[in-house]
Parts: C-alpha cells; structure tokens; sequence
C-alpha cells in the first residue's frame, strides 16, 4: 500500500485567503514523505465541470448557506469522487503535517468502518480523517443530493454520531489541535483549528488587504496562546520559500462572495481560549456587570 499514490483532499477558499495555509501544508506534507502524492484542493468553482461547481444566484451546484467554513461539506463527496474505491484522507487546509503521511495512510481499517477520525466513534472529528471509500458507498448520500441539501453536513455529522460502528478511533496525535498541551516532538499532525487565532493571518491578511480584499473569516483574530507552535508555521512557511514553493503557484482566479455562516460570535476553542468557554449564563452576567461598570466590551469576549 505505501507504493500507492496518497491521495489527499484539502478544503480551502476559494478567493486566494489560504495561500500561505496551502504552501505550508503542501511543502509539510511532501518534505517529511517520500511517497508519491496527489493533493487536490477542494475550492468553490464556477466551472460546471468541478465537482466543487456552485451557482449562488441561480441555486445550483453545492449550497453552502451553513457551512462554516467555504467548505465544510465537500468531505462527504470524497468517497464518490474516488469512485468508491480505495482509500484517502480528507485535511482541513489549516494543518501542519510533521511526520511521514504513508503512517497516517497505511492505518488498517476495521471491518465495515467508513471512516477512521480522531476521537472516534460519537466525538469524531473529521478535519484530519481516512476514509474507507467502497463502505462509504452504502451509507452516503449520492454527490448530487449532497449538493443541493444545505444541510447535508449536519445530517452526516449526526449519522455518525448515531452509528458509531462506521468510525474507528486513531491516535490524538494524527489531529492535535491547537497543540493541546503537547511538545511539538509529540505532534504528528498540528491542525491550528482555533479560526481566529490562526497564524497564516499575519501573512493574508496585509495581503488581501493590499489587493482590496477580506478575508472570509469575520470574527475576532487574536494571537495564538503557544508562541512555539507560532513559530513553527514561520519556519515551515519560510523553508517553504526556500525550496522553491511560491504562493501564486496556489492563487486560482477569486470566485468571488458566496454564502457562509457568520462567525462574528465566534469563541475558539477550549485549548486556545479556556477562559471563553464558561457557560452562556456566566458570559452574559459578566458583560451586563462590565456595562454597569461603564467599561467597554465586545461580544467576543
């Protein structure tokens, strides 16, 4: 199996906001492998030949009014786009591969499992997954339905927390968030998941902003709390350049506005932002009390 070519699917933007997330992942991905690769970014498209086509005015192609991200249901769309045959793995494009991707490839499936994820089974995260593409035949839906139901994302991710059975657990590690606490010796894939506080946006952003341009996250950015993790994207980023990798080589022409969930309330992650996660109650006393004080607050907070 490790003679086979890897195949990868990136979810990314599709108005050139994740240039540097794509160059860091790619030159990660092929710097610690020598196996033959084949990555294909997911980006919404206005060719009706891409499987990634969407035609926001006239309702045809993928809806995408829910998604949190530009492409938080193109995963699904693996399986048949592999001709429910073989395997591949799904990555989000926020992600740092450190170790040789045929471990992660070469994972053994258990029988009937469609899907191998962190955490497996009802808490399973599939920014970082494998996917066992003739199972996933059975349980899902055909590329066109995916397509035109805005909320085919949520019904997938209730089916397997519902079945349980067709998600096999791999190590934390393989999908470790934000570090959650682990030396980056310890860290096979880092997935910076926290969206604002992500570190290609001291890079994109200056850069969109020169060329006019937003990125497509709208809530808070802010500094990532390990500054080591921080500096790693920055030498990955410039070994990147180094060797030759160039962001124009990843910049498509800008599809251009497109629907998306807003994350203007959005509040991270527990590892990022421990302080953010208290319960509705506690974070809507608080800012009633800094009002009172005549203190200023953002809905952030």
């Amino acid at each position: 199996m490790t003679h086979d070519t890897i195949k990868i699917f990136v979810g990314c933007d599709p108005n050139n906001c994740d240039l540097e997330q794509m160059m860091v992942l790619d030159y990660s991905i092929r710097k610690n492998t020598q196996h033959p690769v084949e990555i294909t970014w997911m980006q919404l498209s206005h060719d009706q030949n891409s499987p990634w086509y969407s035609d926001q005015i006239k309702h045809t192609g993928w809806c995408t009014e829910k998604w949190a991200t530009p492409f938080s249901g193109f995963r699904w769309a693996i399986p048949e786009l592999c001709n429910f045959q073989g395997r591949a793995i799904y990555m989000d494009a926020d992600v740092i591969v450190l170790t040789d991707i045929a471990e992660l490839w070469n994972t053994a499936f258990d029988q009937n499992t469609m899907v191998i994820a962190k955490g497996g089974k009802s808490t399973a995260r599939l920014c970082t997954c494998i996917w066992n593409c003739a199972v996933a035949e059975n349980y899902l839906p055909k590329l066109q339905q995916l397509k035109q139901d805005p909320n085919a994302h949520k019904k997938l991710m209730k089916l397997i927390k519902e079945q349980s059975n067709l998600v096999q657990n791999y190590t934390d590690n393989y999908n470790c968030i934000d570090g959650e606490e682990l030396p980056i010796n310890e860290i096979k894939i880092l997935h910076y998941s926290d969206m604002g506080t992500q570190f290609s946006h001291k890079y994109s952003i200056p850069r969109l902003k020169l060329d006019g341009q937003k990125h497509w996250f709208d809530g808070e950015i802010m500094l990532h709390p390990r500054p080591d993790l921080t500096a790693l994207f920055d030498q990955y980023y410039q070994e990147a350049i180094a060797a030759g990798y160039k962001l124009k080589d990843y910049k498509i022409s800008a599809y251009g506005d497109f629907l998306k969930a807003t994350q203007i309330n959005y509040h991270g992650n527990k590892i990022t932002r421990p302080d953010s996660q208290d319960n509705w109650f506690n974070r809507t006393i608080g800012k009633i009390k800094s009002k009172i004080k005549g203190n200023k607050f953002s809905l952030d907070d």
